[in-house]
């Protein structure tokens, strides 16, 4: 295993009334990679990426953070951990503005201990910068498009300092230009060195953006594939354990009629 591994998570299981969600589950992420996640509907991707993120505790298992255990007892205390997780369904505000939902929970204060929203603006504004996107930190959320709203989330994630970025499904609702752009993005958070939990059931993404593929099935670890080096044929029979589909026949085995 690589020096850079700075996540492991092994013989992690869960279950919701005795029904195992995952069964002995290892797990890797190196410094400043992608790693895709990828199974079919309830193969226990997302219930993972809960452990790891706080919101789900484990029943077994232990998971290493920069080779120290780790244990997190709920999303803020992952959080300032380093560990973020942007859920298919967004967590923001629409009545707030983009600034308050970025600082919600930690708004920068004046000397009068009251919120300062000048300073989280000016905040909110140099992360977009970095980010090279153009947000306006005083509009409200329910303004936005969806695919700007991811990048808040993005953003929101950023203010934690984050090491781990988890991104659940983040296309789905996403248009073309929205999802090159996002892809832009997580090209650059991966050259800062923050890694990247890419889940998707886009086949064609996970060959555009990862560096590894990581197979779940039916609550358990199935096999980890480096993604220059495999396709997607494989990755599609490591999911549902069976090869889908031949390659056609180029000659007939039918005999001609004399």
């Amino acid at each position: 295993m690589s020096d850079n591994v700075i996540l492991k998570m092994t013989g992690i299981e869960k279950r919701f009334k005795g029904v195992y969600a995952l069964k002995n589950f290892n797990f890797s992420l190196e410094k400043g990679e992608i790693l895709a996640l990828i199974g079919e509907n309830g193969a226990g991707k997302s219930t993972l990426m809960k452990i790891l993120s706080g919101i789900y505790k484990k029943d077994a298992g232990t998971i290493e953070y920069f080779g120290k255990p780790l244990e997190v007892s709920g999303p803020k205390e992952a959080e300032e951990n380093g560990i973020s997780i942007v859920h298919q369904e967004l967590n923001l505000m629409n009545h707030l503005t983009v600034a308050q939902n970025i600082f919600i929970g930690h708004e920068p204060l004046n000397k009068f201990g009251l919120i300062d929203d000048k300073l989280m603006i000016k905040r909110a504004k140099k992360i977009f910068e970095g980010m090279n996107v153009d947000i306006n930190p005083a509009a409200k959320i329910g303004s936005l498009t969806v695919g700007k709203q991811q990048l808040v989330e993005i953003a929101k994630a950023l203010t934690h300092n984050s090491k781990i970025l988890i991104l659940d499904e983040p296309t789905a609702a996403l248009t073309e230009s929205e999802t090159k752009e996002l892809f832009r993005i997580i090209k650059d958070l991966q050259i800062t060195g923050v890694s990247i939990v890419y889940i998707s059931h886009r086949l064609d993404e996970l060959f555009i953006l990862s560096d590894r593929i990581t197979v779940i099935r039916d609550g358990e670890y199935i096999d980890t594939k480096i993604t220059k080096e495999t396709n997607k044929d494989e990755i599609v029979n490591l999911m549902v354990g069976r090869v889908i589909y031949e390659t056609p026949k180029t000659e007939s085995k039918v005999a001609k009629d004399a």
